[in-house]
Order: C-alpha cells, then structure tokens, then sequence
C-alpha cells in the first residue's frame, strides 16, 4: 500500500478509535421501515432463475453508514451447471435465518455483538438467485427437445432494482461497505463501482469475501453469451468494455484507478474447497494450481492498485462475513476483525498473509 494511497484513503478520517458516526438523517424514507429486517419485493423486471419472485431484505441501523452486501451461491452457464436444478447455485431469493433472524444471526448480521464493526450501520442484503454473479441480463434457454428449460440470468436487474431503492432511501451516508463472499464477491466489485459513482461525498469500501477470480483462460467468453452481462459494467470508466475484460484483475485495476479512494480488498483463504472446486470443475487444475494462481492475482492487482488491500488466511474455509470465525480469524498476527476495523476508520491495513506450513497445505 503506497503512501499516497495511505494519505488519500485517510485524508480527513483520523482517530484511533472506530467512530460510530453521526446521527442518521431523519428524513430518510428507510426509517419508515420497522426495526430489524424487513422484505421488500421490488416485482417489475426482477425474477429469479426459475421464474420465482425476486426479493431483497433491509435492516434500518442506528448511524448514518450502510453495508450493502451481495449474497453468494454458486453459478452456472450452460446446459450441463444450469441443468443441475439446485445443485450448483442457489436458485431462491431465500431469508436466510442466520441473516434475519435475529436469535440465529451470526457472522456481520450478530447486531448484538460490540465487537462487530458494522453493529449499528444500515444493512441491505440483496439475495442471489440467477447463477450469474449478480452480473447478467438475459432469458436463456439451454438443452433440446423436451430437455428444454430456461434461466433467468437477470442478477443484474435484481442488483440494480436493490440499488435504486437503497440510492433512494439513504441519501448521503457517511461510509458505504460494499461486500458478498462467493459469487456476491464478484457482485461487490462490478457493484462497488455503481456505489461509488451515486455516493459522490461519501467514503467507500469494497470487500470480496471468497472470490479471487481464479478461473480457466476461457470463462469470460463462455459466460458472456449464456449471462450478457454488459449492462452492469461501469463503462463511464475509461478502459471498461466488456469484450476487452477477460480476467477479474482488470476490472479491480480500472476500477481502482477510477476511484483512488476508494480502498478495494478481498479475503480468502489459501486453499478454499470452494473456489479451488469450482476451478477443478472448470479443468483448470487442483487446489494447489489454484492456490498459485490466486497469489499470482492478489500480486498482480497490488503492484496496479495503491488502493487495494488483502487478508490471507490459512486453510480452506469459504465465505468468513456469515461466519462466528470472522471475529477470531487470525492470519500472521492480524486479527480479521481488527484488519476490518482499521479499514473503516480510514486507514489502509497492511496486506496480510500466512507462510509456509502455517497456511495448511492439502497433502
């Protein structure tokens, strides 16, 4: 992390201490909504993979700062992964009873824990159910004869119709976490951008939870027809065109370029059985080859990116924000919870990562 990436991201932010943030503005129509979650089906465009309806779920917090968060769950792009119904991405916009039940709420949704950084922060969680991550715009039929079926890869449309009404709904807040493990990490890249460019005076972050983009030389082009997931793309961007981008490192680079305050960042594990399965299922190799390709990524995005930051943590667990573990993880010393904390009272962390025999090595 540069020093004038240091002194951009922290430029008018000190303190020691996390701040709880100024009061909300009242006038905002999110406090129209009752305490705890609330469901909210937006109908219009917005459908889910089958055809089942399309729903988000919002928490109205305590301080003006907000986390929006794409949920995560697998995907699928032709007939083969889209055939499996169920077994390869999650199909449903369901209530998560970790997520909204507040007796069972774990990971960044426990709201009764001091030591969560976003206990008091506004919280939209956008569901996943079109096997695109949160990327695509498209009716796509698969297979032949009476083995026809149809996907609506339309995370794209539900995406959009969450952040209109959060652009709406909370008008100016001070810090904006833009965040999703597994697919929903792909989703807060690409989203992050959105976020970013409405949220003119406020501060933004980005974090990937699980999704380091490792994938084989052919995903984009094999994905692209199945999802068409141009229209998400930030284009006002200088060098985003949707053809050109074949690898996630890209998009981290022109993004981060765009918006050098705004510090971008992913967590994973460096042997996650998710992401290096996926990977497999792809023939791109087993989850050392992964693991290598991954620390290629991280490295090649750091030397592009001043404003971008990683935690490596040992082993191979996947998604830690649903987590408990997300407030003991610890990897070289760092605790995650700490690493997160100092990002949000605006000071870049260090890039963390374990070594060695520490970080589990599969035989």
């Amino acid at each position: 992390m540069s020093v004038l990436a240091l002194a951009a991201l922290a430029a008018g932010c000190g303190g020691a201490e996390i701040d709880t943030g100024t009061d909300p503005d009242p006038e905002d129509a999110i406090f129209s909504l009752q305490p705890g979650w609330n469901t909210i089906e937006p109908g219009g465009d917005t459908i889910c993979s089958r055809g089942t309806p399309f729903r988000y779920f919002v928490r109205p917090g305590k301080v003006n700062k907000l986390v929006v968060e794409l949920r995560g769950g697998g995907a699928c792009l032709n007939d083969l992964t889209c055939g499996f119904a169920g077994s390869l991405f999650q199909e449903e916009a369901d209530a998560d009873p970790w997520v909204v039940e507040e007796d069972q709420a774990s990971g960044i949704y426990d709201h009764g824990r001091d030591d969560n950084p976003f206990k008091d922060w506004h919280h939209v969680y956008i569901p996943y159910c079109t096997g695109d991550i949160h990327w695509g715009n498209n009716q796509m039929t698969y297979g032949s004869g009476a083995s026809r079926f149809t996907i609506e890869h339309k995370g794209a449309v539900n995406a959009k119709a969450a952040l209109d009404w959060t652009f709406q709904n909370v008008t100016k807040p001070e810090q904006v976490m833009v965040t999703g493990c597994s697919a929903g990490a792909y989703g807060s890249i690409m989203w992050s951008a959105h976020v970013r460019e409405h949220y003119q005076g406020s501060q933004v972050f980005q974090l990937a939870d699980s999704g380091a983009g490792v994938i084989t030389d052919t995903f984009f082009q094999d994905s692209f027809p199945s999802w068409k997931p141009e229209s998400s793309y930030p284009t006002w961007i200088p060098g985003v065109v949707p053809e050109d981008i074949t690898r996630l490192p890209q998009l981290y680079e022109l993004v981060g370029k765009q918006y050098p305050d705004m510090l971008l960042s992913q967590y994973n594990t460096q042997y996650d059985e998710d992401q290096s399965f996926y990977f497999s299922a792809m023939g791109g190799g087993d989850a050392h080859e992964w693991s290598k390709q991954m620390n290629e990524n991280l490295g090649e995005i750091e030397g592009a990116t001043p404003n971008f930051a990683y935690y490596l943590a040992a082993g191979y667990e996947h998604c830690i924000i649903p987590s408990d573990d997300f407030y003991t993880a610890e990897s070289d010393g760092v605790k995650l919870v700490d690493w997160i904390g100092q990002m949000i009272q605006g000071e870049a962390p260090p890039d963390v990562a374990c070594e060695g025999d520490a970080c589990g090595a599969p035989k």
